[in-house]
């Protein structure tokens, strides 16, 4: 094709000659383009005035050339496409008419033709909550790749940098991930089902037919407008606007082009242009005749606006200059969504909704959408707006952890959108103007809650006072710039060094070795990272990483010479005041895991280039080792650096911060960490450099948190040292062994704490702790600590001086009893399993962690105490006699007295103890002796609780069980209780000694008051007993307990229930040898009896009067039934019938008042 192919046009505006454009001019045009304007405020592109276009002219027509051919053997692009294709990427076409008065409709087509978007990524986009090209990133660094010299990628700073690839996917749905409910894999459906029908594209509108009618508008590559006639609600497009989309990128061949309509009408005559018009209204006479009608009068008017404007508009000829060249985004929908979710309080899964909207955003950000930071804009408007944040303000109390996350994220965001590199200033400025705004509202989170103002900045480590809001770093951010000379070299080639001549000394900006250094705050040098990496520009954040590690290791290289220097100093106090108040991990910004992220993304392994559209179960990662490039180390690998940062950020020595959910941030972060470190599967390399830096943080001193001395503050290792623990096992067990058993320690809650040394301003800030600190994740890092202990037990099972060493650990540095009792419940579960013999060493391991609890526990309230007993016995049981006999003999530093008769020597002498262990007759007489003994010892120290029990672990040995006995018999005059006693006596009643039985409950009851009211007692039945007991024995032991019962029991009911008992046998049935039982029953007109009965009538009598004091109508025939009880009492004695009628006759003269009480008395008695 010659390269000034072009048509001679008619003037589009009188008959003087215009040049000639050919493509070579439009193709210089496009390279001398300015930049296109910020989002401002503009017309759409439907109201553009057109002017008048130039005729049409030869060419190729729709498709000619156009095509893309699924051969892999494709024919080079003509000049015209080339420069076609450019245009329309970057020109609003009303800037191509300006430029060039007349344009060949060959050009115009072509034009109009790649001006439809071309990547099935980007209607993705916006069609799906998750859109990631697997592959996409870090494609650049590859070994393969190109971009990995200096004139690969221009600095960002400087204009250029990596840019996105724009090539048009054309996989077909089986490349598209999972998510068959997304409207991008629906509209794939509808598109392969053939349901995409009438497809028009009349200049830059696209129109079909998807069951629906769909309309879309596009200009410069980007969809700017859609319309469906499915009335989609939603932040993204419907199914049936991306079957057509994908429609036009798959058979561009298969749809019909024409040009904007104004170049149409251009070309007909006044009689054609009539009956277009009239046919138009005749097919849509009842939507459009009113308008027409008013639009003919307004031009035949001569004074009318419209004929004031030159032109007309034509919503077929795309923007014009002044639009936003950006993506159709519902601004009202994203408004509506954001304003639901939150309403929902993170319930139902709206956190997880948003929290993809954030994701959205990030994904906008990574394909230099100017939507990115428009949508993020609308989030945080409806964040601000949330009624939620007044009223937790008003009631003083903090918002959910889901909640915090959430804003969080947004301030992360923030931080990222203002370090755009591309960013203009005034965007710069009108993003600063909102986030101050936003800033200074009463209602705006702080960063940490409560204790927002006292951490550092952004941009060093200085604690400030000032009020640190969500938005304080995105504030701190906008200060920020990338002209930095040296910044832009370390961004712009990976082989930046320093020249050889020039590296002895000290350098801030190279090391010694000639790598560059980025001295920075190091979250601020991420936030920079993360930054390049979410505006698209790997690349960079790769190499800004690399410097910034480089940074990490000269620094931790000089601290430990700095230790070197004072660790026998050091060493001798045992505790530092240097540490680190901004710690790394669980920083708002979150720096280790941002590195982290970016250097790791260049290694993944992706099994094929899909779209995942974020709807499936993600698979696990797969990485393989991506060469550093410009490092002067051939071994050195972006995955062996990732490792190698993340174990520096984790080691890193630091305070933990105050305030609830700042120290929730550190664990949950820590976590994360560890997570994905866990994915990484470990080679030699990484294994090499997981030794190496596990080496240098043992050695590190104060600066790490595994060093010999650290803060008594510090923030504890213990979930990053099971990581290094479980890691380094299988490859070197002696150091991971020296790691876990070092971070054990929790010197937060030891007793003494020293005045510490003197801090280093340029290595940490110095703290003097001089208060016990609030650390409200105390529980949780304490069961850290139990976890890693639990893990070290489980892989020295065998091992009899690596569990000792582990155990003495355990003794030293674990100080809640509970976590102990499970580590010895861990250490029992795993020492016996179920189909292989136990091993002994863990058993003895698990059995001196139990005894531990129980001396822990001994004198405190622990409401697992019972729990915890019985499994010690069980313990010892699984480990033998020895261990039984031990805890017997040594009961009095175990348990209590209770514990030792009722469940320890009850549960040892069992039969299922026996048989258990299989014991021969020597080895369970020395058992029986020593709980025996225990028995005695419990019983002389608490014979209200133990007498009982030690008679019955004592039954089979006479001397021992006469011992208890009289040990009960001693106690009972002063220490027990008669429930005590009773119970006792009823044991001994059983156990076949009715004497001793008796006198045990005399004993009792000379401890017992039974009140006249008490007639429900629980001791009735024990007395009952007693003199069942007594009668049963005989007259002589009845005589001696009925003055008893006279004296202790004053209840009228309970006397004549034992007086009507005892005259209805004869006493003396028990038949005990020696006793000579009558036969003849007792008389109530004789001792003992009489003075029962006496005592019966008088508790009657007694018990009357006190009823009558306060008795009430509805008690009259309760009352009248007690006195028919009353006579039945009074009839026993000779002249009972005469002491009841001169009763009833008292009743009648002192209760006359009672009348209606005294007619039914009378009625009754007479």
């Amino acid at each position: 094709m010659s390269a000034c192919l072009c048509v001679r046009l008619l003037p589009a505006a009188g008959p003087k000659s215009a040049p000639l454009v050919s493509v070579e001019q439009l193709a210089m045009a496009e390279g001398r383009r300015e930049q296109p304007h910020p989002l401002l405020s503009s017309p759409p592109a439907s109201k553009r005035p057109c002017l008048r276009p130039a005729p049409r002219g030869p060419g190729p027509g729709p498709g000619h050339g156009s095509g893309l051919p699924s051969s892999r053997y494709r024919s080079p692009e003509s000049l015209l496409d080339c420069a076609a294709k450019a245009v329309a990427e970057k020109w609003a076409f009303e800037r191509v008419e300006e430029r060039f008065e007349r344009i060949p409709e060959p050009v115009q087509r072509r034009i109009v033709y790649w001006s439809f978007p071309r990547n099935e990524k980007e209607i993705c986009m916006y069609s799906s909550f998750q859109c990631r090209v697997a592959g996409e990133e870090g494609t650049s660094a590859t070994p393969s790749g190109t971009g990995n010299t200096a004139s690969a990628a221009t600095a960002p700073g400087a204009g250029g940098g990596s840019t996105p690839g724009t090539t048009a996917s054309t996989g077909t749905a089986g490349a598209v991930g999972t998510g068959d409910g997304l409207p991008f894999r629906r509209g794939i459906r509808l598109l392969e089902t053939g349901c995409v029908e009438n497809v028009l594209q009349v200049g830059f509108h696209l129109s079909g037919t998807v069951t629906h009618k769909v309309a879309i508008s596009f200009d410069r590559c980007k969809i700017t407008s859609v319309t469906c006639g499915c009335g989609n609600k939603d932040i993204f497009y419907c199914a049936h606007v991306v079957a057509l989309s994908l429609y036009r990128i798959r058979k561009p061949e298969q749809v019909k082009l024409r040009l904007p309509i104004s170049e149409t009408l251009f070309q007909m005559n006044r009689d054609q242009l009539q009956k277009l018009v009239q046919y138009l209204i005749t097919a849509h006479h009842t939507e459009v005749l009113p308008t027409a009608q008013k639009l003919a009068d307004e031009i035949l008017s001569s004074n009318s606006e419209i004929n004031q404007v030159h032109g007309a508009p034509d919503p077929t000829a795309g923007a014009s200059i002044d639009d936003d060249n950006c993506w159709h985004l519902d601004e009202d929908q994203v408004r509506e969504q954001v304003k639901q979710f939150l309403s929902q309080g993170g319930y139902y899964g709206s956190g997880k909704q948003l929290n993809s909207m954030f994701a959205k955003v990030r994904e906008m950000l990574r394909m230099r959408d100017s939507n990115g930071a428009r949508m993020l804009t609308l989030i945080t408007e409806q964040f601000m707006a949330d009624p939620r944040l007044s009223l937790w303000r008003q009631q003083g109390t903090g918002m959910t952890d889901k909640c915090r996350q959430l804003w969080d994220e947004l301030g992360a965001l923030w931080v990222c959108v203002v370090l755009n590199p591309h960013c203009k200033s005034d965007e710069k400025m009108g993003w600063l103007k909102q986030l101050k705004k936003w800033g200074d509202m009463d209602v705006c989170p702080l960063e940490d809650g409560n204790y927002g103002s006292e951490l550092p900045n952004i941009t060093n480590a200085l604690p400030q006072t000032i009020r640190q809001t969500v938005f304080s770093r995105a504030v701190e951010a906008c200060d920020l710039h990338w002209q930095d000379s040296h910044l832009q070299r370390i961004i712009s080639s990976d082989f930046y060094m320093s020249p050889s001549y020039q590296r002895e000394g000290e350098s801030l900006l190279f090391s010694p070795q000639g790598l560059p250094l980025w001295l920075d705050h190091v979250p601020t040098a991420c936030a920079r990272v993360d930054a390049l990496r979410s505006h698209g520009y790997s690349r960079e954040a790769l190499r800004l990483a690399v410097a910034i590690i480089n940074t990490l290791r000269l620094q931790q290289t000089r601290q430990m010479d700095i230790y070197k220097h004072q660790k026998k100093e050091l060493l001798q106090r045992g505790i530092t005041s240097t540490t680190n108040l901004e710690g790394w991990v669980g920083h708002p910004l979150d720096p280790i895991g941002c590195l982290f992220t970016t250097l790791t993304e260049t290694c993944r392994v992706d099994d094929d280039n899909s779209m995942d559209t974020g709807d499936g179960d993600p698979k696990p990662p797969a990485y393989n080792h991506v060469p550093v490039w410009g490092s002067p180390d051939s071994g050195e690998s972006y995955l062996t650096l990732a490792l190698e940062v993340a174990l520096m950020g984790m080691g890193q020595q630091r305070i933990m911060p105050e305030g609830l959910y700042a120290q929730d941030k550190v664990c949950r972060n820590e976590e994360q960490i560890v997570a994905k470190l866990q994915e990484l599967e470990l080679d030699d390399l990484l294994v090499h450099t997981l030794r190496k830096q596990a080496v240098q943080l043992l050695e590190a001193g104060p600066f790490s948190g595994l060093g010999e001395v650290i803060h008594r503050e510090s923030v504890p290792m213990h979930t990053f040292a099971k990581y290094l623990f479980s890691a380094l096992l299988p490859h070197d067990a002696e150091l991971a062994y020296k790691v876990a058993l070092r971070a054990m320690r929790l010197p937060v809650l030891e007793s003494t704490a020293g005045a510490g040394d003197v801090g280093h301003s340029h290595h940490g800030i110095s703290i003097v702790p001089s208060r016990y600190p609030r650390w409200f994740t105390l529980g949780h890092l304490e069961s850290q600590q139990c976890e890693l202990a639990s893990t070290m037990l489980t892989a020295a099972k065998g091992d009899m001086l690596r569990l000792r060493t582990v155990l003495e650990a355990i003794q030293k540095n674990i100080h809640s009893s509970s976590l102990i009792f499970k580590l010895a419940q861990d250490a029992f579960k795993i020492a016996t399993p179920a189909d292989s013999p136990p091993d002994i060493t863990l058993l003895n391991v698990a059995l001196e962690l139990g005894l531990q609890v129980m001396r822990m526990t001994l004198s405190t309230l622990n409401w697992r105490r019972r729990e915890m007993v019985r499994w010690l016995v069980t313990c010892a049981t699984e480990v033998g006699l020895r261990a039984l006999v031990s805890i017997l003999q040594s009961w009095y530093t175990l348990f209590t007295p209770t514990e030792a008769t009722s469940i320890v020597a009850a549960t040892v002498m069992s039969h299922n103890t026996i048989l258990r262990l299989s014991l021969d007759y020597p080895q369970r007489e020395e058992l029986a002796s020593c709980a025996r003994t225990l028995a005695l010892q419990c019983a002389m120290k608490d014979p209200q609780n133990c007498a009982l029990s030690a008679l019955t672990l004592c039954e089979k040995d006479h001397i021992a069980f006469e011992t208890a006995y009289q040990i009960v018999i001693d106690a009972a005059s002063t220490g027990m209780t008669y429930s005590q006693l009773f119970t006792i006596a009823r044991y001994m009643e059983h156990r076949g000694y009715p004497l001793r039985s008796f006198k045990l409950a005399s004993l009792a009851m000379t401890h017992l008051n039974l009140a006249y009211n008490q007639d429900t007692h629980p001791a009735i039945n024990d007395v009952l007993w007693a003199c069942a007991l007594s009668h049963s024995l005989g007259k002589n032991e009845l005589a001696a307990i009925i003055p008893l019962v006279v004296k202790s029991v004053h209840c009228a009911t309970v006397l004549s229930d034992i007086l009507r008992r005892c005259t209805m046998t004869a006493p003396g049935l028990a038949g005990i040898p020696g006793r000579r039982n009558s036969g003849k029953l007792m008389s109530t007109d004789k001792a003992p009896l009489r003075q029962l009965l006496d005592a019966t009538i008088s508790a009657y009598i007694n018990t009357t009067h006190s009823r009558l004091t306060h008795i009430s109508p509805r008690h009259y025939g309760e009352f009248i039934e007690f006195l028919s009880k009353a006579r039945e009492t009074f009839l026993l004695a000779q002249d009972g019938h005469i002491q009841f009628a001169q009763f009833i006759d008292n009743l009648k003269q002192i209760y006359k008042g009672k009348k209606k009480l005294m007619m039914l008395v009378r009625e009754r008695f007479g």
